[in-house]
């Protein structure tokens, strides 16, 4: 336990005590969530990597009717393997970070095909399959197998910086954060699911980013952060880069029998494998139009967009195009039959043409 003292300056004696204490606020708190089990149930291995994997940089609230259409359309890792990637592509629309939705189809047709229907338990295991990192990989060995394993997400890194009053600011923290937090994790076998969903539950419900809930933590009496005053102001970050604006044209082109020009995007890249309105490329200056296109009609107000490493606007155009100059991954359908499956941009853009 020499380690303990050294990274933190409390016993494990102390840390025992405030595992315990967190732990028994979980009992009376924990939030209803639907992929938790009650007490003394067995977890769905599927239920929770599919869960975890949604979770991904994505809130619990906006997670819940996403995952409820999932288990709905596939109620087991066979039924998931078994679907049309487009199928799924087309339910995550809407969720962001495609790439998600691209591994996780690929995930359920290894662990269904090769793996005979089981998740791995442990944490080696799991991170070979895509989709599965450090983080994802912990959380489904410990909340679906019981193994104890050092689940840190951002609300983690919360509560540790405030706990023990981590004075460096992030990304720069993150491995004093994790040892930190591992001090509570490590050897613990008795609950470690629960341990877990305790701290992300006490992150998102208390230890919140800004104005914490301070007096009902399980936790206050010894949180550093909270005796010195400074917990409201933690974790510190370093500034964020201002994102690029990247500009680009959308197109509505329909055919004499009212049907509109769809694009499939490529399935590398930003949106991969996702169905569009075709567009030009997104470039930090206004491009040019295509040759093949005739604008008819453009929109005066731009769609704006908010991408992670960019901010995107995108100048709206009525065209026409000749069948005969359709490129690869063009298609001409029903505007129905494709709206409720685009990604978030071009449903905006969906919205204001078809207005």
């Amino acid at each position: 336990m020499t380690s303990i003292k050294k990274t933190s300056k409390v016993s494990a004696k102390q840390i025992e005590e405030y595992r315990g204490q967190l732990l028994s606020w979980y009992d009376s708190h924990q939030r209803e969530v639907p992929w938790r089990v009650c007490s003394g149930e067995k977890p769905d291995p599927y239920k929770v990597w599919l869960s975890e994997i949604m979770c991904q940089q994505t809130t619990v609230q906006a997670v819940k009717a996403y995952y409820a259409k999932f288990l709905d359309l596939w109620p087991t890792v066979h039924d998931l393997a078994s679907a049309k990637q487009e199928d799924v592509m087309a339910a995550w629309a809407g969720l962001g970070y495609y790439a998600r939705a691209r591994n996780l189809h690929k995930c359920a047709q290894i662990v269904s095909q090769e793996l005979g229907g089981a998740f791995p338990d442990t944490q080696e295991e799991l991170k070979k399959l895509p989709g599965i990192g450090d983080y994802t990989s912990a959380a489904i060995s410990a909340i679906a197998f019981n193994k104890p394993s050092i689940v840190v997400d951002g609300n983690v890194e919360r509560v540790m910086a405030r706990f023990f009053a981590i004075q460096e600011p992030l990304p720069g923290s993150k491995k004093q954060l994790k040892d930190l937090a591992s001090i509570f994790y490590q050897d613990f076998d008795h609950r470690p699911g629960d341990l877990a969903q305790s701290f992300m539950d006490l992150g998102a419900g208390i230890c919140i980013p800004k104005a914490p809930r301070c007096m009902l933590c399980p936790l206050r009496e010894n949180c550093q952060g909270l005796v010195q005053g400074i917990a409201g102001a933690l974790p510190k970050k370093d500034k964020k880069k201002t994102r690029p604006q990247k500009y680009g044209h959308i197109y509505w082109i329909e055919n004499e029998q009212g049907q509109v020009l769809f694009h499939k995007r490529p399935d590398k890249g930003l949106l991969g494998g996702m169905v569009g309105l075709p567009t030009t490329v997104w470039e930090t200056t206004k491009p040019a139009h295509s040759k093949e296109l005739k604008i008819l009609q453009s929109v005066k107000e731009p769609v704006h967009h908010v991408f992670t490493h960019f901010d995107l606007s995108l100048t709206l155009h009525h065209a026409d195009t000749h069948q005969s100059a359709m490129r690869e991954g063009h298609f001409w359908d029903n505007p129905e039959n494709q709206s409720t499956a685009l990604p978030s941009v071009f449903k905006k853009a969906f919205a204001v043409f078809h207005s």
